[in-house]
């Protein structure tokens, strides 16, 4: 009996949750990501398919699975319109328990689903939007806000474009969130700095004639030009500001510009132009082996390179999972603190998150080759300065989000 005894005890301390895993959990059996971007519109070169690619290739390099559970990747396109993204997310997190939301390329979207994921306690992983206010006044606790924000753009081009002499600005803005955020950030460093703004006009989501806002700025007379738009916007005002003679008259200054849109401008278009990102392909020994292997995916039909928003989603949801494996369950609560505990050392950036969500890294201030200068495909850029992170983002206690002020 005795023996028995003995016996049975040991099954039962086999059958205990080992120790600093009593919550170890996955709800559902599954860790469930969901890619939610731009897939058809004018963000999905940057955004799109590349970023559901991106996901699933951290997942794979991740091994497919965590705390012994498989990892699956859902997506969907919220059309860059606020109502189809939280309807979305509200649907996943009720009916497919998706853990955690990534990209949401569109301040706008974003801004709609964050709420709901707080209510809903789901994680957003935000690489996409860039409006300060997402870190800032609009915080959630379990929100991540990885790759830009509207004030690095603005501090890492305006102040070294007012530095080369362009005292003078006009702003060609698009007339929602993203865009007004991004005129705001800008023109007050352009102020601080010693410039000086003469004027802004704004104009709708996926325009395609921006002959009268280029009217506008040709008539102010400003030395530069900034656009506060991105995507197709960005290469439309572009390439018309060469057709109505703005340019080389006018600088024109790229305050969101990505690799995709100087593919599709090419060189001779976009030569000289400075911008600021948080990622180059052609960087580093790292950047170079991860962009080849993300170019040459099936799926990637273009064979592009990253833009700055695919890598940081990469990069996120790798830290995601890690965070998920060091806290034993994909409890939202212990994730979240977890990843701001966490730092993150990877090829795309070093850095770490605060409290306020924000993932505070370096950032590069570039300038666009010319034909002449590039030597191979994609060979686009010249890093100009590397922008330390405490330099390339706002504070903690700038950014005032009231789940990290100290009380």
């Amino acid at each position: 009996m005795r023996t028995f005894a003995s016996l049975l005890m040991a099954v039962a301390l086999l059958t205990l949750p080992a120790p600093g895993r009593a919550a170890g959990k996955v709800s559902d059996g599954v860790v469930r990501i969901g890619v939610l971007t731009d897939m058809t519109g004018f963000y999905s070169d940057l955004a799109g398919p590349g970023s559901v690619l991106a996901v699933k290739m951290a997942v794979a390099d991740f091994g497919g699975k965590v705390l012994g559970k498989p990892i699956d990747v859902i997506s969907a396109d919220h059309q860059n319109k606020a109502d189809i993204a939280s309807n979305t997310a509200r649907k996943w997190f009720d009916e497919n328990q998706v853990d955690v939301v990534a990209d949401l390329v569109n301040s706008g979207t974003a801004l709609a689903v964050m709420p709901v994921a707080a209510e809903k306690k789901r994680i957003t992983l935000l690489s996409g939007p860039a409006t300060t206010a997402i870190t800032g006044e609009k915080c959630t606790p379990y929100n991540v806000h990885y790759t830009y924000n509207n004030w690095a753009l603005a501090n890492g081009t305006g102040r070294e474009v007012v530095k080369n002499g362009g005292k003078t600005w006009f702003f060609i803005t698009a007339d929602y969130v993203f865009g007004k955020s991004l005129e705001a950030d800008t023109a007050k460093v352009v102020v601080e700095s010693g410039g000086k703004v003469l004027g802004s006009v704004r104009h709708p989501q996926s325009t395609s004639d921006f002959s009268s806002y280029l009217l506008q700025a040709q008539a102010s007379g400003a030395q530069v030009v900034g656009m506060a738009n991105a995507g197709a916007d960005t290469i439309n005002t572009i390439k018309q500001a060469a057709e109505f003679g703005l340019t080389p008259k006018q600088t024109l200054a790229g305050l969101l510009v990505f690799i995709s849109d100087v593919h599709s401008l090419g060189l001779a278009a976009a030569k000289n132009m400075y911008l600021t990102t948080a990622f180059y392909w052609d960087r580093n020994d790292a950047t170079r082996a991860w962009s080849k292997r993300f170019q040459s995916l099936p799926g990637n039909e273009k064979k592009a390179m990253p833009t700055m928003v695919q890598a940081g989603l990469y990069s996120a949801v790798t830290h995601y999972l890690q965070a998920v494996k060091a806290a034993g369950t994909d409890g939202a609560d212990a994730v979240i603190a977890k990843m701001k505990a966490a730092p993150v050392n990877d090829f795309f950036a070093k850095g770490k998150i605060g409290p306020d969500g924000l993932f505070r890294h370096d950032m590069y201030l570039v300038q666009v080759k010319t034909p002449e200068q590039s030597k191979y495909p994609w060979d686009y850029y010249r890093i100009v300065k590397t922008i330390p992170a405490a330099e390339a983002f706002p504070s903690v206690e700038a950014q005032a989000c009231p789940l990290a002020v100290k009380k």
